[in-house]
């Protein structure tokens, strides 16, 4: 029987795939993910990670970032340039504690990091609050209307990003921070409000992973992101999108 703080409905039907080359590791999250009621399917390598995410949809992924053949940055840098798990949440697992190594994860487009060794208590509560905002977020996008600005489209039920006449591919967090700037043009936003409206109030992420992701949305949307025209920095304050 499920416990009474087991994730909802919509997350207990979910799809996790673990990334984990440790076979200790990879046996003790799959067993404690199906206790949870969640539908969990291991892989021992990149490759077949890689294998399984181009062949079916998955809720969440799992990734430890050590593995043999390819590593677990290049894995979810793979996933999120695929159409099938683009924006799926990617909670990246570390061995090593430096901060740089965190915001590489961070920057290779995962959501959120665990460092090891982790207590499997902390893993569900991560897994849950992921689960979570990925269910919050496609209810919002179900009833949210597109905006446009400086020649730029954003459609958060079609998940689309359109900038004059390209598509841009963009991971989940860079869509949502996209539409809350977007969406208020001229408003100034700290970096700290944006951890809360981007990655929610369950979250271990740090302010730094704002400036992170705003560097990576740059790149997409400006024609040089050191001059950037649309998303622009407010010195002391945080970011705004450009007003006109």
């Amino acid at each position: 029987m499920l416990s009474a703080d087991t994730p909802t409905n919509a997350s207990s039907r979910a799809r996790v795939l673990v990334v984990e080359d440790d076979e200790h590791i990879r046996d003790l999250v799959l067993l404690h993910l199906k206790l949870e009621g969640l539908a969990a399917t291991g892989a021992v390598d990149g490759t077949e990670a890689l294998r399984l995410a181009r062949s079916e949809p998955y809720d969440l992924v799992v990734l430890d970032i050590m593995l043999p053949g390819l590593d677990g940055v290049t894995v979810c840098r793979a996933i999120r340039r695929d159409a099938e798990n683009g924006d799926v949440p990617i909670l990246m697992l570390t061995a090593r504690r430096e901060e740089a190594d965190k915001v590489l994860g961070l920057e290779s487009g995962a959501d959120d990091y665990l460092t090891k060794p982790f207590g499997i208590r902390e893993l569900i509560a991560r897994v849950r609050a992921l689960l979570r905002r990925r269910s919050a977020r496609l209810e919002r996008a179900n009833h949210a209307a597109p905006v446009s600005a400086g020649g730029l489209t954003v459609d958060p039920s079609r998940r689309m990003a359109r900038l004059v006449d390209r598509d841009i591919e963009l991971t989940a967090h860079e869509f949502d921070l996209l539409y809350v700037l977007a969406g208020n043009r001229g408003i100034v936003f700290s970096r700290e409000a944006l951890v809360q409206r981007v990655w929610g109030s369950e979250t271990h992420i740090t302010t730094r992973s704002v400036d992170t992701l705003v560097k990576r949305l740059r790149k997409k949307i400006e024609d040089d992101g050191a001059d950037p025209r649309m998303i622009l920095t407010v010195w002391g304050a945080g970011y705004k999108f450009a007003d006109a």
